[in-house]
């Protein structure tokens, strides 16, 4: 479902600035993988995450969605194949629509719209259904502005949006960073049950040790823009933090300085 070949990523080349994001990256995700991504600061995470969505073009290699070749495909074209859900819960919605509306543009995603469009009342009750299954209560404020919902059920409600056209590959960068433990929790476990239930292809990067080994059926570490560790299957089941350091130790010769990735 997604194929990343030998992507390198220079940023500030030749000045003082320089910085390697991505090394001769490649990776290979198989339909219906749920890989979390973690990393220390600068190791790339965000980087690989915005090549995929189109952000920038790589200075070399390809990248493939579903056996299409979109590295040179522009950002907005390439929006059909994705679904993303950012670290800053402001992001993703439009703030000044009801949350039906804003669930009405998500699934006209890649349709011509325009002025005149309207919600249905089979809509509605989908709508309904869908934000029930959320469990945070929503389905009875669907005339409710975005604006006024906490930061923890934007994200959910984010979520759903990103979900709701099926979509090829779903990137979720760090989105629970901003939110405070428990809603944090909860955000995670509405996104498990969102990418099993619709089996979703997903990349999702986190700041958090143990939601990186509690999540998904494949782990990857980052460092210094290359992938340094590949965990799956039975392996990644009986993992600790303890282990992916020592994990981390022997791959890289160093020991792993994110203190937020430990602590969290």
């Amino acid at each position: 479902m997604l194929e990343i070949r030998n992507v390198c990523k220079t940023f500030n080349p030749g000045t003082i600035n320089e910085k390697v994001a991505l090394d001769d990256l490649s990776l290979k995700l198989e339909e219906g993988d749920f890989v979390t991504v973690i990393g220390g600061n600068g190791a790339g995470k965000s980087t690989m995450l915005n090549a995929i969505a189109g952000v920038w073009k790589p200075d070399s290699g390809q990248i493939l969605i579903d056996g299409i070749d979109v590295t040179k495909m522009p950002e907005h074209k390439r929006a059909k194949f994705l679904g993303r859900v950012f670290q800053d819960p402001m992001l993703g919605t439009a703030a000044k629509m009801q949350i039906e509306e804003n669930l009405a543009l998500a699934m006209r995603r890649g349709k011509i719209r325009s002025l005149k469009w309207f919600i249905t009342k089979e809509e509605r009750i989908s709508y309904r259904q869908k934000l029930a299954a959320l469990g945070l209560g929503l389905e009875d404020r669907l005339k409710t502005k975005i604006g006024l919902l906490s930061g923890g059920q934007r994200q959910a409600l984010t979520l759903l949006m990103a979900s709701l056209k099926t979509p090829k590959l779903l990137l979720l960068d760090e989105h629970t960073a901003a939110l405070d433990p428990k809603t944090a929790a909860k955000v995670l476990e509405i996104t498990d049950k969102i990418v099993k239930e619709n089996k979703l292809t997903t990349l999702m990067i986190t700041h958090n040790m143990n939601n990186a080994i509690a999540y998904g059926n494949r782990l990857i570490m980052l460092s210094e823009g290359k992938i340094i560790l590949d965990i799956k299957g039975e392996e990644k089941q009986h993992l600790t933090v303890e282990s992916l350091l020592a994990k981390f130790y022997e791959a890289s010769g160093d020991s792993f300085a994110d203190d937020s990735a430990l602590l969290g």
